[in-house]
This record gives C-alpha cells, sequence and structure tokens, in this order.
C-alpha cells in the first residue's frame, strides 16, 4: 500500500512539473527567410510560434513584390525533455509560403500576425535583397541564418522548382516572308528539371496562315541546347509548316500548357537508424509560349500573265510522245514542275494549241516531301487531246512564272518551241481536212458517197408538165426554207466559234463538270476513310469551281473576293456565309489530330451548295 502511494505522489509530481514548465514558457512568434534570392527563383518564408495559436487568427503578410507559388502549409510538433530531474517541454506551429520575386531590388515583408488565448502577437519585417539573374550564384552562396523551421517537403519541392527551370517557346525560322512564302514554327519545351506529364491547355492558332502539320507523334525530337546563358533539355511539341496568306504583320497565338515536374525531397523526419527519408513529390508548373509576330511583305507588282501563285525555286521539263502524230489520234503532253517552294498551290500551266485541237481534263499526279526547312518534290501535269485536222503546226512555248524570293524578282521558264507535224489519217488515208467550226473531215464525205447511185441509161419518156417546178410557188418556198436553214446553222456555227475561243466562258460552262468528277474523288476517298485526300479533294471541288466561274486564278480568290462575285449573281448571302462555312471546316479538319466535322455531312452539304449557286447563276 505504502508503495502504491509513492507512485501516485510522484506521477503527481511529474505532471504538475510539466503543466507548470508549460505556464512558464514565454510566446515566441518569429518569421525565417533567406537574405538574399534571385530574380525567377524560389524561396521558403517560414513563420514558426511556439504556442498553438487561436482558431482563425493567423494573419499573413500582404507579399508585395512576390508571387505566391505555393503555401500555406502547416506543420506541428511537440517534445519533452527531462536533464537532470529538470522537465521542459517545447511545441512548435509552422506555417510556410513558396514566394518568388518579381523584380530585383530591396524588398521588405511585412508582420505576419497571430493570437494565443487571446494575445495578438506579430513577426519582425524581413527585408530582402532580390539580386538579379546573374548574381544568383552569389545569392546562393549567402548565409541562410533566417532559413529554417519545421515547412512541410511539398512546400520544399515547389521551391525546387525555378521560374526558368520549365519553358516553352515558339521558335520560328523567319520574321518576315512575302505572302506564300514558307515559314517554319515549332513550339519546344526546354527543361532543366525532370518531368513526368505534359498536360496541353490549348493548342497552336494561326490566323492568316494555311498550315501545314509536321508533328509526327510516333517521334519525339529530343535534343540539348543552351539558352541564356543555361543548358536546357529540349523537345519540340508541336512542328509546323506555315504559308501566310495576308499582308502585313500576322501573329502567332501563345500555346498554354502545364509541366508536371518530379521533385525528390529529403524528410525531415527521417530515422537515420532505418535510412531512407526521401520523397517524391510532383509540382505542376504552368507555362505559356511568347508571342510572335511575323512580317508579311506583298509580292512585288508586275508579275507576268503566266504567274499564278508559285513562290519558291522551280524547274520545268516538258514532254510529248512524238512530234508527229496521226491526225484522230490520241496524243498526251506533259509538263512537271519541280523544285521547293508552294508546291500545293503550284496550278497547271497553259498549254497553247490550236483550235483545231481538241484538249481534254488535265490530269495531275505529284510527289511531295515535307520537312522542317519546306515542300520539295514535283507536280506533274497532263494534257491529254486530238489532232482533227492535218498538217504542221507552231506551237508556242509553255510558260510559267514563279516568285524567287532569294533573289526577289520572278522567274518565267519556257519550253522550248515545238513543231508538231499532223499525219492523214491512217484509217482514211491521208485526206483528212477539217472544215471550219465542225471538225467534218473527207472521210466523212466520202462515206455519205457510198449511197449515191449510178444514173440509169435507157429510152427516156419525156411528157410535158402542165406548171414547171422552176419558178414555181413551191420552188420559192423551198428555196427560202433553205436559205433559212443555212442561215440558222451559219449563225449557230459562228457562235460555236466564238465560244470556243472564249477561254473565260468555256471554263464558266465546265466549272460544274469539273467539280462533279472532283466530288466523285472526295466521295471515294471517303469510303476509303482517308480523311486527309477527302478534305484536299473538297477544297480543290470548292475553290475550282470558283475559280473556273469567275474566271479568277485560283491563288487570287479569297473568302472575301468570292462572296462579292456570289453576290454580283444574285446568290443569296446564306448561301455565301455557307461556302465560307465549309471552306473553314474542311481547312480546320484536313490537318486536325481531331475529327471536327462528319467527312459525310462536309461532303452532302458541298454538293448542295454547288448545285444551288449554279441554278441561280443559270437564270
Amino acid at each position: 500500500m505504502r508503495d502504491f502511494v509513492a507512485k501516485i505522489s510522484l506521477t503527481a509530481l511529474f505532471v504538475l512539473a510539466i503543466f507548470s514548465a508549460s505556464a512558464a514558457e514565454k510566446v515566441t512568434f518569429e518569421a525565417n527567410s533567406p537574405l538574399m534570392v534571385a530574380v525567377g527563383e524560389a524561396f521558403r518564408v517560414e513563420f514558426t510560434l511556439n504556442a498553438e495559436p487561436d482558431a482563425d487568427s493567423f494573419k499573413a503578410p500582404s507579399f508585395e513584390g512576390f508571387d505566391v507559388i505555393a503555401g500555406p502549409s502547416v506543420s506541428t510538433g511537440s517534445s519533452i525533455q527531462y536533464i537532470n530531474g529538470s522537465i521542459s517541454k517545447s511545441f512548435s506551429y509552422g506555417i510556410t509560403y513558396v514566394l518568388l520575386p518579381q523584380a530585383a531590388g530591396n524588398v521588405t515583408i511585412g508582420a505576419a500576425e497571430a493570437k494565443v488565448d487571446g494575445t495578438a502577437y506579430r513577426t519582425k519585417p524581413l527585408p530582402i535583397e532580390i539580386v538579379n539573374e546573374g548574381d544568383a550564384s552569389r545569392a546562393r552562396q549567402q548565409p541562410q541564418g533566417r532559413t529554417g523551421g519545421s515547412g512541410d517537403a511539398q512546400a520544399s519541392a515547389q521551391g525546387q522548382v525555378a521560374k526558368d527551370d520549365i519553358l516553352l517557346r515558339a521558335v520560328v525560322s523567319r520574321s518576315s516572308v512575302y505572302k506564300n512564302e514558307p515559314l517554319h514554327v515549332a513550339f519546344k519545351l526546354y527543361t532543366r528539371v525532370p518531368y513526368v506529364n505534359i498536360v496541353p491547355e490549348s493548342a497552336p492558332s494561326f490566323n492568316g496562315f494555311w498550315s501545314q502539320d509536321l508533328t509526327d507523334p510516333n517521334s519525339a525530337r529530343v535534343g540539348r541546347e543552351t539558352y541564356n546563358g543555361k543548358v536546357y533539355e529540349t523537345r519540340v511539341l508541336y512542328d509546323y509548316l506555315l504559308y501566310p496568306q495576308q499582308v502585313g504583320s500576322l501573329t502567332i497565338d501563345p500555346v498554354d500548357m502545364t509541366v508536371v515536374a518530379q521533385v525528390v525531397v529529403q524528410s525531415r523526419n527521417a530515422d537515420p537508424f532505418f535510412g531512407g527519408g526521401r520523397e517524391v513529390f510532383n509540382v505542376p508548373r504552368k507555362v505559356q509560349s511568347q508571342r510572335a509576330t511575323v512580317t508579311v511583305k506583298p509580292l512585288p507588282s508586275g508579275a507576268p500573265s503566266s504567274f499564278s501563285g508559285a513562290v519558291g525555286r522551280f524547274t520545268m521539263d516538258t514532254q510529248l510522245p512524238s512530234e508527229r502524230i496521226a491526225a484522230n489520234s490520241g496524243a498526251t503532253f506533259t509538263v512537271k514542275i519541280s523544285g521547293t517552294g508552294n508546291l500545293t498551290f503550284v496550278q497547271a500551266p497553259k498549254l497553247p494549241l490550236p483550235t483545231s485541237f481538241e484538249q481534254y481534263n488535265v490530269k495531275t499526279t505529284e510527289s511531295i516531301n515535307t520537312s522542317a526547312t519546306g515542300i520539295s518534290g514535283y507536280r506533274q501535269f497532263e494534257y491529254p487531246f486530238i489532232a482533227r485536222a492535218e498538217g504542221t503546226y507552231d506551237i508556242e512555248p509553255i510558260e510559267f512564272t514563279y516568285f524567287d524570293p532569294q533573289r526577289v524578282q520572278y522567274v518565267t521558264l519556257r519550253s522550248k518551241p515545238l513543231t508538231l507535224e499532223i499525219t492523214p489519217d491512217a484509217r482514211g488515208g491521208g485526206d483528212a481536212v477539217v472544215m471550219q467550226g465542225r471538225g467534218m473531215s473527207k472521210e466523212e464525205v466520202k462515206m455519205l458517197g457510198q449511197d449515191i447511185r449510178f444514173i440509169k441509161l435507157g429510152g427516156a419518156q419525156l411528157r410535158s408538165e402542165r406548171v414547171p417546178f422552176i419558178f414555181s410557188a413551191a420552188y420559192w418556198i423551198l428555196l427560202l426554207g433553205v436559205l433559212a436553214l443555212f442561215t440558222m446553222i451559219y449563225v449557230a456555227l459562228r457562235k460555236q466559234i466564238r465560244e470556243s475561243q472564249n477561254v473565260a466562258l468555256v471554263r464558266g460552262k465546265r466549272a460544274n463538270k469539273v467539280a462533279v468528277q472532283r466530288f466523285r474523288a472526295a466521295r471515294r476517298y471517303m469510303e476509303e476513310q482517308n480523311r486527309h485526300a477527302f478534305y484536299e479533294e473538297m477544297l480543290r471541288a470548292l475553290w475550282g469551281y470558283m475559280s473556273d466561274k469567275f474566271n479568277i486564278p485560283v491563288a487570287n480568290l479569297t473568302k472575301e473576293n468570292v462572296r462579292e462575285e456570289l453576290h454580283k449573281r444574285g446568290v443569296s448571302s446564306e448561301d455565301s456565309q455557307r461556302f465560307t462555312d465549309i471552306i473553314t471546316q474542311c481547312d480546320e479538319a484536313q490537318y486536325s489530330p481531331v475529327e471536327t466535322a462528319r467527312m459525310n455531312d462536309v461532303y452532302s452539304e458541298g454538293v448542295n451548295l454547288i448545285s444551288r449557286i449554279e441554278s441561280v447563276i443559270k437564270r
């Protein structure tokens, strides 16, 4: 019993001593931070209280001149010590912020405030010297006497990722180009810390440019570069080839994304006897590329008539199977344009054949290689024709003009003059001549002659007629009828000749037929699920129809002048706007990684729109 009482008494004295020590401890409230930091380098500010504050009583300073990138982070701790019969107890309450300096200079962090048992306590202000980037090493060498405390590991991880450790840049090959001259832009990620994920916030947007996506999702283009005196690991996230379609100052909008960095932090609660103590944290950082401006210069005036918008450096080869062709037989004239530039926009040069030659639709084949340096390869145009009349013809040289941005001048390529000999038709024996306006040969006349019968000879039995046919009423009526018939035939043939010589009129009449052929090709691509080829063929059909109908080169067509031409011809504003919408859908869907429009809907709307426009213009 006596031992039990002694134990109770000892326990009571121990508890009393603890409370006495606690009561006697003085409340302190301190602030800690580095004496010197560098611009763009994150650091920690810790507020430490040796007692538990009242609920919601802590008031942080304004942190003017700094960006708060993490915090507040709260940590608590307590300990009891018994030394030489003396018992002491300590309690720690810490609040940590991670700050990022905005500019160089001397800045003071104001006092923080907290209440304990209703009594207010304030920290002393913290003067901090913020130095420029070049003095960052000096800042790191300064004694960190005011750092310490019990800030948690998350705040420490945040502080280890500086502002310039993760950058996103839009790298543009040139800042000044001519209209339709290609330029390259790559969105590069620059990192000095490991990262585990990239979350896109916005996609690239190129207003005023025709863009071609070169991004390869299966190939990570990584490297190492020095930027602003620091070595970074780089990765190309987006890669595009741009063709400016407008003159003036064009802007490449910024791209936003979140990069999740991975930081390893030494835990403050690590047990030295059991090892470990390393923690891995994911630290997200939002980055944004800079806004890039490109100056687009207009092409010089005085472009030759053979210029259709080609910009770059090109060569031209022409080929004809033979310089001797039999009449009424088919042949093909081939023109091959090779080089580097906006090959996609190169149009078929005009082939000046005689009017007695029958020309058909040009067949186009191409082999194009796209890279960061531009588009290279060739486009080949095949001109099928039939020579109807025999003889010797001098074919004028084919002309193709392009603008060379390096030489800052127009360059015209010409084929060699060609003399084409049309021999007699092998089937007709060699008397093929053309009746003006019809193309009827002597072969046809001979076939008609097969129906003529020989005059039968013999005794003639003559009898007089009361009324001779010549100069009779029936004679004059028949004569007038024949003259009227020949007059109508003559007028029709003259009209046909004039129309055949009017290239603009011929293109206008053939516009719908050519568009229908291209729509059929687009439908085949749609059935094959070839999205890129489908939208490209739809664009060719729509732009080609407007070019043929209005006799305007495709390179000079814009949405604005198309709407103007449609308005002149009585097309409704709704259909004009629908044309603009379909063109925009095709442009966006052609190279977009996400399907923004259904091919079937775009196809139906395009066909119906051309049908409506054709019906209105033909009225």
